[in-house]
């Protein structure tokens, strides 16, 4: 637990000074951030040649129908083993996100859905229960989630050995969470422009965003595992 009794307290005029310190710091950090996007968006891309039919609310879709008529495609790949009862509580996390977001992506021709192995109708129960509208569709009889490195084979589990975040390490789990971007030309040609795991995943995390603001920041320390707070948002009681 974070300690706050002792901080340091100053006059309205030493904060302002020094708030203008970390501003300088801060204007400098989003150039940088600006930058660092626009390489993103300059990387090369890969053209995905292999088909892959996913199961969603539309029955059976390829990857060129989730589109949805847009040229942009965004998918989270959400952690959520076929073996598995219910989706993963940090994935949910982030997907408490997506709801109110879809239609203003939608705006700027970008579609955006999640991405799970689970069967369709494991994630439909599992989305109507935490009250999700997001198109989340189900790849169980695809290699997606393996060619897109964000699941593994018991073999990789045994192991101890995967390719995850662009590098060979223990996975832990059968499933990881990342994010994938796809671009479909006039052609219908589809195109990987972009991957991100881990802590690449953290700017879409808008509750994530907000406590790194407050005093106590995300609070995290003194636990195996940073994110064993986090509930999904039916299973908190205050």
């Amino acid at each position: 637990m974070i300690n706050l009794d002792n901080h340091q307290i100053v006059s309205k005029n030493e904060w302002i000074a020094a708030r203008k310190v970390l501003l300088k710091k801060e204007k400098e950090f989003t150039v940088l951030r600006d930058q660092l996007s626009q390489q993103r968006r300059d990387l090369p891309w890969v053209a995905v040649d292999k088909e892959y039919l996913f199961e969603g609310p539309n029955g059976k879709e390829t990857l060129s129908d989730l589109f949805d008529g847009r040229s942009q495609l965004i998918v989270y790949h959400f952690m959520y083993d076929p073996n598995w009862d219910v989706g993963c509580p940090s994935c949910s996390f982030w997907s408490d996100n997506f709801n109110d977001i879809v239609v203003h992506l939608n705006q700027r021709d970008v579609t955006m859905i999640a991405v799970s192995r689970a069967p369709y109708n494991k994630i439909d129960a599992y989305k109507k229960r935490l009250g999700w509208d997001f198109k989340w569709v189900s790849s169980y009889d695809t290699d997606f989630n393996f060619d897109y490195h964000v699941s593994f084979t018991k073999e990789e589990l045994e192991k101890k050995e995967a390719f995850y975040n662009f590098t060979i390490q223990d996975p832990y789990v059968s499933e990881q969470p990342g994010v994938s971007v796809f671009y479909k030309n006039k052609s219908n040609h589809i195109f990987h422009t972009y991957s991100t795991y881990a802590r690449g995943l953290d700017i879409l995390n808008t509750a994530y965003n907000y406590l790194d603001l407050v005093p106590k920041g995300r609070d995290e320390t003194g636990y195996d595992f940073p994110m064993t707070w986090v509930r999904r948002h039916d299973e908190y009681s205050e």
